[in-house]
């Protein structure tokens, strides 16, 4: 594949976001763990974090994009980058599960979950995690016929690696992983509805003897819809690049890789923008810490406009009144 500028200009821009996006969620999850000590939210923060690292080790291919075909980099070099790409992203999808796991056995297991997942499990699962997640992404290293016989940059995923490791990973991680995934959803679905007969019926029960209605808890099925979610991202994401991908094995006078690697990889690498999209949205926790951190943002910007004026002799009054910072009541957050 010929470099493009276009091409290269777009992945800059998609690698900024990502690295933006998760280093914000990063920072808000870190500051709910300090005031919290939640170990869910270690999930979440790894996440944050493995996204980061995806973004990070694209932005290594931006230079290929944009620089002139005559300097190829190295093929050494660019399996090494394609290696860290093709890691980080599994770290971010292995994550995603992990998520969803913990979201079911909180829902299946509400009374031992803390003793289950306690913070040393949750560490041996984040570094077990990652020891598959490099392992995965170093083995077409390891394993001559996932390499390609002959490289011809500018550095790509399909000019180091063949397209049978996508088959590979499509049929030993990823469609697994998938129905895995639909399993727990199910499950989840079905406790909840449980949950919500149980509530109605207790709720029913109160209300013939005239004894007061407790407000209804409805985390059950806000984790089964942000289990759903993420499940949605994931799938929709990273399918038509793998599914292309098996194509191609199959068909080798098909010659799909422009497809495959200017679009379908693009979006599966969107995956990891739209991560921290759903939880700054979706999650309350963390979107009201985004709330308080945009909040001493803005007192600080203030703060520094008023003395900045006032050090050149403005006029205090003026900037106090233009100064003033639009609050947003919680209720609206929770909305």
């Amino acid at each position: 594949m010929e470099s493009s500028f276009p091409f290269g200009v777009i992945l800059a821009i998609l690698a900024s976001l990502i690295i933006a996006a998760n280093v914000v969620v990063a920072m808000a999850v870190l500051l709910l763990i300090h005031k919290n000590d939640g170990v869910s939210l270690c999930f979440t923060l790894n996440l944050a974090v493995a996204d980061t690292l995806l973004g990070v080790a694209i932005s290594g291919l931006v230079t290929d994009q944009l620089s002139s075909p005559a300097q190829p980099t190295q093929k050494t070099l660019c399996t090494l980058r394609m290696a860290f790409v093709t890691s980080s992203a599994a770290a971010s999808v292995l994550t995603v599960m992990l998520i969803a796991f913990d979201r079911y056995l909180a829902i299946k297991q509400p009374l031992r979950y803390f003793q289950i997942m306690n913070g040393l499990v949750a560490g041996a699962c984040i570094a077990g995690l990652w020891l598959v997640s490099y392992f995965i992404g170093f083995l077409p290293l390891g394993v001559p016929i996932f390499q390609q016989t002959t490289y011809q940059g500018p550095c790509s995923f399909f000019a180091v690696f063949h397209p049978r490791f996508v088959l590979t990973l499509s049929c030993v991680g990823f469609f697994p992983a998938l129905l895995l995934f639909v399993f727990f959803y199910c499950d989840m679905l079905k406790i909840a509805s449980m949950h919500s007969q149980q509530i109605r019926k207790m709720e029913h029960t109160g209300a013939m003897a005239g004894a007061y209605r407790p407000p209804r808890t409805p985390s059950d099925f806000k984790a089964v819809c942000t289990v759903a979610i993420l499940i949605g991202s994931f799938t929709l994401s990273w399918t038509p690049f793998l599914i292309t991908g098996i194509v191609q094995v199959a068909c080798q006078e098909c010659h799909l890789y422009l497809v495959l690697e200017r679009y379908l990889w693009l979006l599966g690498v969107g995956n990891s923008l739209l991560n921290p999209l759903i939880y700054a949205y979706w999650q309350k926790e963390v979107r009201q810490q985004l709330y308080q951190m945009t909040l001493e943002v803005k007192k600080g910007l203030s703060s520094f406009l008023l003395l900045l004026f006032a050090r050149d002799g403005g006029p205090e009054g003026s900037m106090g009144s233009s100064c003033h910072i639009a609050t947003i009541s919680h209720p609206q957050l929770d909305d």
